[in-house]
């Protein structure tokens, strides 16, 4: 982002989806098209009642129907269009993708633990979390550059793919992203422009609590 001062107020607010019957599975989508839950989209619902108060000025979302659908509910409220954008996918995991956390770790212990110590892994032999960040920080960014002063751009996009983002706009080194805690189903974190880049104001906000099901998912 520029440093202009035309440019300080922005907010971005990064929202994950709602509750899908594999994230109570402990399943890993990743890729993988699957719909809310009846309880995903209610808590899309009271999610969106909230947000709204935030006054967003537009909103990017994955084209994934989980996001898309969470999305729709802020949609419905403000009257704003989404745009979609495939580059705010979650993560592609090849072969982890619809197995269970304790499947992942039964059969790719090694390549599971390389990730958790922060090493670059192509999970299941899919994206590396950098490649993730390349493809959606960028579009981010596009959509807040548009923003008027003081704007407030709402990002629906799932919990991997969040916490690069955060992580790249943050401008923290990729073996750090990790320290971002989990988003919670249809949480959010904003971040609001400041002198010298983004900062992060709020992390997992919305939270009742509600437990981190799936957190790249």
């Amino acid at each position: 982002m520029n440093g202009s001062r035309s440019g300080r107020g922005r907010r971005i607010v990064l929202w994950r989806h709602g509750q899908t019957a594999w994230n109570l599975e402990r399943r890993f989508q990743g890729t993988t098209d699957i719909d809310l839950t009846e309880t995903g989209v209610g808590q899309a619902r009271r999610a969106a009642r909230l947000l709204v108060s935030l006054r967003p000025d537009a909103i990017v979302a994955s084209d994934l129907r989980r996001a898309a659908d969470t999305a729709a509910e802020l949609s419905a409220v403000t009257g704003l269009e989404i745009a979609h954008d495939p580059a705010l996918r979650e993560t592609y995991a090849g072969a982890w993708q619809g197995l269970t956390h304790e499947e992942i770790v039964g059969q790719y212990g090694e390549q599971y633990a390389a990730w958790k110590r922060g090493e670059p892994v192509r999970r299941g032999g899919g994206e590396l979390e950098t490649e993730v960040a390349d493809r959606a920080a960028p579009v981010v960014l596009e959509h807040a550059d548009k923003l008027p002063d003081d704007g407030t751009l709402v990002v629906v996009s799932h919990g991997g793919t969040i916490r690069t983002t955060i992580g790249r706009l943050l401008g923290l080194e990729a073996h750090h992203w990790e320290g971002l805690g989990g988003l919670s189903n249809c949480c959010w974190s904003v971040l609001g422009e400041g002198a010298r880049g983004w900062r992060l104001l709020e992390h997992n906000a919305g939270t009742l609590p509600q437990p981190v099901l799936g957190d790249d998912a």
